[in-house]
């Protein structure tokens, strides 16, 4: 086994990579929606509820002779070659931050025993098992998925099209039954029997009904719907799944969950993918994850507009033109802030950042913008005065009245274990919050 770990926004030179370069040649400089398209699982959904990351974003970006990451952490692999992409805050003790990121933005119980003596392979595998019940709950949210379906049957209740082959290989000699087809519209359908031959995968776990525990409802909701469930059904049903995925864009919900339980149901130990040639992987937007961590944490100052669904949706020009979405817009009117989640180093956020900002502030008339980013050194706020002026008269000086504050969560970097960087972590929470202490609603 071949093995190589990156850290996300990062340089590393192509020189040091040679060990998986079969992989790195079928991976660098090709975009996000390509690897998608290809079969590489991708939280989230790219465009549906990341504003970070797009189709076109590279996962590794060829520099001269270096390749570069960005905001993704994750796994990948083709062959007997793996590339793992951890935070840039990992540590020879592990990647505590991405673990806690999910812990707190999925809120599954008892996570850490998901990662008890699991390595490699196993390990990216049990964040797939770790996504399933959100999943769920968001296709559910849709309700049901229902569908037209084609059933067999054989009675003297003919409400169908007569099965001329079937009917006489049961029905000879004629003993006053017919074999039928009929078109029904069903909860019991392929999509809804996947599901739940994931839920019986899952319950079998040691921590399954852990796992399970966040989504009782849904899981009673999709046995109730599939009375013709049968364990030995399983390769026929992925089967169908994999020859029909889901369409209708109303149902794109279950289009990920479709995906992610056949990825679950088709593992095999030490590949999550198929075929020696296939690249396979899962891959997590870290940028988002940071954002709803975020947003967990100063929720009572700020309103957090988002991209799916429009909630919160905000316009530049009368007559609804310039659709904005910013990361948070502050509750209280009279002293307006703008505030942008930054997963990136501090020195890596720049001009187009600036530009954002500033255009959200003046769009608001707020005198303050944050750009709130984590960062391991504990350095105090940077305050960024706007100018006034211009260079061609030579009158260029800093106002007093608008900022921009970069403004840092500590992320411990000195724990032993995941339990001591949760302790540790929450101490700069605290430290993060108190600069908004006055302006909570």
């Amino acid at each position: 086994m071949k093995e190589f770990k990156v850290k996300d926004n990062s340089q590393v030179e192509k020189s040091a990579l040679s060990q998986i370069g079969n992989l790195v040649d079928r991976i660098a400089d090709r975009t996000l929606g390509q690897l998608e398209r290809e079969g590489i699982f991708v939280f989230p959904e790219l465009l549906k509820e990341s504003q970070d990351l797009t189709r076109d974003q590279f996962l590794l970006q060829s520099v001269n002779e270096a390749v570069r990451t960005g905001n993704v952490v994750g796994f990948l692999g083709c062959g007997d070659e793996r590339l793992i992409i951890e935070s840039r805050f990992s540590t020879e003790k592990g990647d505590f931050l991405f673990r806690y990121l999910l812990d707190k933005v999925m809120e599954v119980p008892n996570f850490v025993d998901l990662d008890t003596d699991a390595g490699g392979d196993d390990k990216w595998f049990n964040y797939l098992l770790f996504l399933f019940p959100y999943y769920l709950k968001v296709a559910m949210r849709k309700g049901l998925y229902k569908k037209y379906i084609r059933r067999g049957y054989n009675d003297g209740n003919v409400k169908g099209t007569i099965d001329i082959a079937r009917h006489i290989k049961e029905n000879t000699p004629f003993v006053g039954k017919v074999a039928y087809g009929q078109r029904e519209f069903s909860y019991d359908n392929y999509l809804m029997e996947l599901v739940r031959h994931t839920v019986e995968f899952l319950k079998k776990k040691p921590y399954g009904d852990k796992l399970l525990s966040k989504v009782k409802e849904e899981v009673r909701l999709v046995r109730n719907a599939t009375p013709g469930y049968q364990a030995f059904d399983r390769t026929k049903v992925l089967e169908a799944n994999q020859e029909n995925p889901v369409r209708h864009a109303y149902f794109r919900e279950y289009l990920a969950l479709q995906r992610l339980c056949v990825l679950i149901l088709r593992y095999r130990r030490h590949q999550v993918g198929l075929g020696a040639r296939q690249i396979y992987g899962i891959l997590f937007d870290a940028s988002w994850l940071w954002e709803e961590y975020v947003a967990s944490l100063v929720g009572d100052v700020f309103h957090h507009p988002m991209n799916k669904g429009g909630k919160g949706a905000q316009w530049l020009f009368d007559g609804h033109i310039g659709l904005i979405y910013p990361d948070f817009l502050s509750r209280s009117p009279e002293a307006r802030m703008i505030a942008d989640a930054k997963y990136k180093p501090a020195e890596h956020i720049g001009n187009r950042d600036y530009l954002q900002v500033l255009a959200y502030m003046f769009r608001f008339d707020a005198k303050v913008g944050y750009y709130l980013y984590p960062e391991a050194a504990g350095e105090d706020d940077l305050e960024l005065w706007l100018n006034r002026g211009s260079a061609y008269e030579k009158d260029v000086a800093p106002r007093t009245d608008v900022r921009v504050i970069k403004h840092g969560l500590r992320i411990p970097m000195e724990a032993a274990s995941y339990e001591e960087f949760v302790e540790k972590i929450k101490d700069s929470e605290r430290e993060f919050r108190q600069v908004f202490a006055g302006s909570r609603a």
